[in-house]
C-alpha cells in the first residue's frame, strides 16, 4: 500500500520543546524560484545585442539628422573619410559635407555616447555602494561642485584664455566636494553612508548658494551670465574632438575601476559585516568607489554640463531588466545611459529646429516622472534593490 507524500517542517512550539509538524502538500503547488544564473545571462546578452544595435542606430542618426539634410550615403562616405588613418582633417575641410558630419556632428555624437555611458556606471555605483535605488551622482554633492567649478571658470574669464581651465576646474570642484563630504562622514577610519548622505544634501545647498551668487555678481555681464545659465543646464552644443580626446582618459579608467570592482559591489549588497567576513577591505572600497564616481562624474560636467537624471533612471531601468549582478548591470547601464543620452541629443536639436534645445532639459522631461514613480513604489513599500 502506497503512502501518502508528505513534507516536514521544524516548528518551535511556545515551550522549549522543538515538535515536528507534517502536513500534505497542495496537489499542483510548486515552490516559487529565483531566476537562475542562466536565464539572467541570457537577458544579459540579449538586453547587450539589442542595446549595442540601437546604440549604433541613434548615433547614425546623430550625425544625419539637422538644420542641413545630407543624404544618408553622403554621411557615410564621409565617416569612411575620417576614420582612415592617412586622411587629413585639413584636406577635406573644403568639403562642406565633411566639415557638417565629421568636424561638427560626430564629435558631438561621440561626446554624449561617452558622457552618458559615464554617467550610467556611476548612478549604478552609487545606488549599489549605498544599496538605494534612489542615490545618483548628485546625492554626494560630487555634481553640484563641477558644476561650481565650471561657473568659477566662467565667471573669472579663465574660459576664455583656454578651453583647458573650464574641465581642469570642474574636476577639481567634483573631487574637493567629495573629499569635504567624505571627511565629514568618516570617523575613526569608518564612513557612516547615513552621513554621507545627509552631508551631501547639506553640501548641495551650500553650492548652490555660490553658483546662485556667482550668477548674480555676473548678471552685469550678460554674454557670460547666459554662458554659466546655459551651461548648468547641460548641453553638448560646439564640442570638438578636442574635447572627446580631453574627456576619454578619464572616462576609460573610470569605467575600468568600476568594472573591476563590480565583485565588490555585489558582497557589500550583503551588508558590510558579510563583507568584511568574506575578505572585502569594506572602507578602501568605499573609498576606490567614491572617488571612481566623482571621477566618471566630475569628467562628464566638466565636459558637457551639469546633465541630471541619467545616472538614476538608467541603472534602475536595466536593474529590472537585467537582474542586480554588477557584473552584467555595468556594462549594461554603459551602453544604456550612452544611448538614451544620444537619444536625448537628438530630441534636443530637432524639436524646436532651427533653435537648440539644452540636453539637460530632456533627461529631466524624463527622469522626474519616473523619479516620483519610484518614489511612489518606495513609499507603499515595493521597491527593492
Amino acid at each position: 500500500m502506497s503512502e501518502r507524500p508528505k513534507s516536514a517542517a521544524v516548528a518551535l512550539d511556545r515551550k522549549p520543546s522543538i515538535r515536528v509538524v507534517t502536513e500534505e502538500p497542495r496537489r499542483g503547488s510548486q515552490p516559487q524560484q529565483r531566476p537562475s544564473r542562466s536565464v539572467h545571462a541570457t537577458r544579459f546578452l540579449i538586453f547587450l545585442a539589442i542595446t549595442t544595435a540601437l546604440l549604433l542606430i541613434v548615433m547614425l542618426l546623430g550625425v544625419t539628422i539637422g538644420s542641413v539634410q545630407i543624404p544618408f550615403s553622403s554621411v557615410l562616405r564621409a565617416i569612411v573619410e575620417g576614420v582612415q588613418p592617412l586622411h587629413s582633417s585639413a584636406a577635406g575641410a573644403s568639403d562642406p559635407t565633411f566639415t557638417i558630419v565629421w568636424l561638427l556632428r560626430m564629435p558631438r555624437v561621440v561626446m554624449a555616447a561617452i558622457v552618458g555611458a559615464a554617467l550610467g556606471v556611476a548612478g549604478a555605483q552609487m545606488q549599489g555602494l549605498f544599496q538605494n535605488p534612489l542615490a545618483s551622482p548628485d546625492i554626494i554633492g560630487v555634481s553640484a561642485g563641477g558644476a561650481l567649478g565650471g561657473v568659477i571658470a566662467m565667471a573669472t574669464g579663465l574660459s576664455t584664455r583656454s578651453m583647458f581651465y573650464l574641465p581642469i576646474l570642474s574636476f577639481a570642484g567634483a573631487l574637493l566636494a567629495l573629499a569635504i563630504v567624505y571627511a565629514i562622514a568618516t570617523r575613526r577610519a569608518r564612513t557612516a553612508t547615513a552621513t554621507l548622505l545627509l552631508g551631501g544634501v547639506a553640501l548641495n545647498a551650500l553650492i548652490g548658494a555660490i553658483t546662485s551668487f556667482l550668477i548674480t555678481v555676473t548678471w552685469v555681464r550678460y554674454e557670460v551670465s547666459q554662458q554659466i545659465i546655459f551651461w548648468l543646464m547641460g548641453g553638448l552644443a560646439n564640442r570638438t574632438w578636442t574635447h572627446v580626446w580631453l574627456g576619454v582618459p578619464g572616462i576609460v579608467v573610470g569605467l575600468a575601476v568600476a568594472f573591476a570592482y563590480s565583485r565588490d559591489l555585489d558582497i557589500l549588497a550583503g551588508g558590510e559585516e558579510v563583507a568584511s567576513s568574506l575578505g572585502v577591505d569594506v572602507e578602501r572600497a568605499k573609498r576606490v568607489l567614491l572617488i571612481d564616481a566623482a571621477l566618471l562624474t566630475g569628467t562628464s560636467v566638466a565636459l558637457a554640463g551639469a546633465i541630471g537624471f541619467v545616472g538614476l533612471v538608467i541603472p534602475h531601468a536595466v536593474r529590472l531588466l537585467i537582474g542586480p549582478a554588477h557584473k552584467r548591470l555595468l556594462p549594461a547601464s554603459a551602453l544604456a545611459g550612452a544611448t538614451f543620452l544620444v537619444f536625448a541629443d537628438i530630441l534636443a536639436r530637432t524639436l524646436d529646429r532651427p533653435e537648440e534645445i539644452q540636453v539637460g532639459i530632456i533627461t529631466a522631461f524624463f527622469g522626474a516622472p519616473f523619479f516620483l514613480y519610484l518614489l511612489v513604489r518606495r513609499s507603499r513599500g515595493d521597491l527593492y534593490l
